[in-house]
């Protein structure tokens, strides 16, 4: 672990998860308070947190934004171990090296699913709070599908950055464009001559072997929650429906929910400011 004058930097960290993997997270804020750590969504990296972040920083809490294995700059599994129980078992294994107290976990999408799943794992009394961010226990088949569909496409990678920002624009039509591509470059990597996304194919293998199975875990861990809950919800979500909200709620009643206008499935992207206000009220009351 490396120093940083100033907490709105982040300070690199390199961590050991499940099986002696190395996973590579983004530290803001004060080092020796309880974590906030952040889990992103497939095909996603700790940058999607990058403004969240820095502003809870700025509010003296300590974030947490980790790559997941096969993410970012994290170490790609060397068996392809990308099931949600290698997944809990980096999560725990990083709550334990990070120290300070139980942590809040808040997870996007897969993140999400890691995070609810590990409050049910063995050491699940370290999370003590959970944000999930756009994904319930039954999330919406075509949305999933639409977000599945965009991680498998362009295996043969993109010829410019062009290519890449135009394959995001149809992806996020609901986004403006942004007017300059440098930061698909936290996303994309170079090699012979065209662009590639900078994640493990493998993670697109199954998660699980039986998905009613998993669908029936996600409800039972769901229903025995105690710890306090927020789900974030985009109210332009093809993943979330009112209906499965509404489902994951009766589930959990204690649950608060808060939905954001403007955004979609990317929600911390689509509208940071909400975002981060929801969750600052939320790890500051939660505690």
């Amino acid at each position: 672990m490396s120093n940083a004058n100033n907490l709105l930097d982040p300070v690199r960290l390199r961590l050991r998860g499940s099986g002696g993997i190395e996973l590579v997270a983004d530290q803001y804020g004060p080092p020796d308070g309880a974590p906030v750590l952040f889990l992103h969504g497939g095909g996603q990296t700790r940058h999607s947190w990058k403004q969240t972040g820095a502003q809870l920083g700025a509010a003296g809490i300590r974030a947490v934004t980790l790559d997941a294995r096969g993410h970012g700059d994290s170490q790609w599994a060397p068996d392809r171990d990308y099931r949600y129980e290698a997944m809990v078992g980096d999560v725990h294994a990083i709550l334990e090296q990070l120290g300070g107290g139980p942590a809040v976990v808040v997870g996007a999408s897969m993140g999400g699913i890691t995070g609810l799943l590990a409050t049910a794992a063995p050491g699940g009394q370290a999370i003590s709070a959970l944000v999930l961010v756009d994904i319930v226990t039954r999330p919406e088949p075509e949305g999933v599908n639409r977000v599945l569909t965009f991680l498998s496409k362009n295996p043969d990678g993109f010829a410019t950055l062009d290519e890449a920002a135009d394959a995001v624009s149809e992806y996020l039509p609901h986004r403006p464009r942004p007017k300059s591509n440098t930061g698909l470059l936290r996303n994309l990597r170079e090699r012979d001559g065209r662009w590639y996304w900078h994640w493990d194919p493998g993670i697109l293998g199954d998660k699980s072997a039986d998905p009613d199975q998993m669908a029936h875990t996600l409800n039972d861990t769901a229903r025995a929650l105690t710890i306090p809950v927020l789900l974030v919800r985009g109210l332009q979500s093809d993943v979330v429906s009112a209906e499965g909200a509404a489902e994951f709620q009766a589930l959990v009643p204690h649950a608060e929910i808060v939905e954001i206008g403007n955004a979609a499935h990317t929600a911390a992207g689509d509208d940071n400011d909400a975002f981060t206000e929801a969750v600052t009220k939320f790890v500051l009351t939660s505690r």
